[in-house]
């Protein structure tokens, strides 16, 4: 009787310990679980590429909402050094050395600051990224570059704080700062001709895998040579005889030699091939160079 009164009590023992251990892991659980709550962020990062000329702009920033506020002359005062975005300063880079309204700014990664005005707004480039959304420690000796834009007004309102990479064109683009019923404009060009014509003519050395296509048709988008464009395209059209697209280059080419029967014959070749294919908006746009054609006198 005795062994069974000390087996029952080592049984409770057990259970006992056994019930601390399940309920100090569901405490645990509890816990790690509350500790992992996510929630939205009242001003989301957002992160965006873009390719232009020869490199890459990126940004990173964050996005704040006007949530029924008065934004600008408000919430963001006039006259006053701004993060432009909310949380930490905004970040931009340039893998190329570029233009930034007209002012010079080697590749690498800078904060953007801003200074919103009514009427005109200063854009800053700073080189120190420690700084963050701190603006009262700014020290215009970290301060690379500045430069004045006008905003713009927007018939329609912009919620959410917006950073966007427009009207990118090969040699200049335009970032645009928009929120509520404002546009900021800044001016990004960039010089690559000189880079570019150094390595068309580093790869265009002898060869039967030349990039004829490509070099044609920076030469014919920038107003080049375009007998040397011609002879270029001529040789991509025997790389690729079945090639819709070189044969519209070259008759593009031809329209600016004010060649019309040479052009209108190589667009009707273009839009034969590109009705074999069923590209119908190739076939329309060799209508267009056939139309364009024939206006040549």
């Amino acid at each position: 009787m005795l062994f069974l009164d000390i087996n029952q009590k080592n049984i409770d023992m057990t259970r006992k310990v056994l019930y601390s251990i399940f309920i100090a892991f569901l405490c645990f659980g509890l816990t790690l679980h509350a500790q992992s709550l996510k929630t939205p962020a009242p001003s989301p990062t957002q992160s965006l590429k873009q390719n232009f000329g020869l490199g890459e702009i990126s940004l990173e920033y964050s996005r704040p909402s006007t949530k029924g506020r008065v934004i600008f002359g408000d919430l963001v005062p006039y006259g006053k050094i701004w993060r432009t975005g909310a949380n930490a300063s905004t970040k931009i880079t340039f893998t190329d050395d570029v233009m930034v309204e007209g002012k010079a700014v080697n590749a690498g990664t800078y904060a953007l600051y801003t200074i919103p005005g009514k009427d005109n707004w200063e854009i800053l480039l700073y080189k120190d990224l420690t700084l963050g959304g701190g603006v009262n420690n700014y020290n215009q000796a970290d301060e690379l570059m500045r430069v004045n834009v006008k905003p713009t007004a927007l018939s329609q309102k912009i919620e959410t704080f917006t950073i966007e990479v427009a009207d990118v064109m090969p040699t200049s683009c335009t970032i645009e700062l928009l929120w509520d019923q404002v546009r900021v404009p800044i001016k990004v060009t960039t010089d690559i001709d000189a880079k570019v014509m150094k390595n068309i003519e580093k790869v265009m050395s002898p060869g039967d895998n030349r990039p004829y296509y490509a070099a044609a048709s920076y030469y014919y988008e920038n107003n080049k040579d375009m007998k040397q464009a011609l002879e270029w395209v001529n040789k991509a059209v025997d790389q690729n005889p079945k090639a819709f697209w070189v044969y519209h280059l070259k008759a593009k080419i031809q329209i600016k030699l004010k060649d019309a029967k040479g052009a209108i014959e190589t667009a009707e070749k273009s839009k034969a091939l590109a009705m074999e294919a069923k590209d119908d908006t190739y076939v329309k746009n060799n209508d267009k160079l056939i139309a364009e054609a024939k206006t040549i006198k």
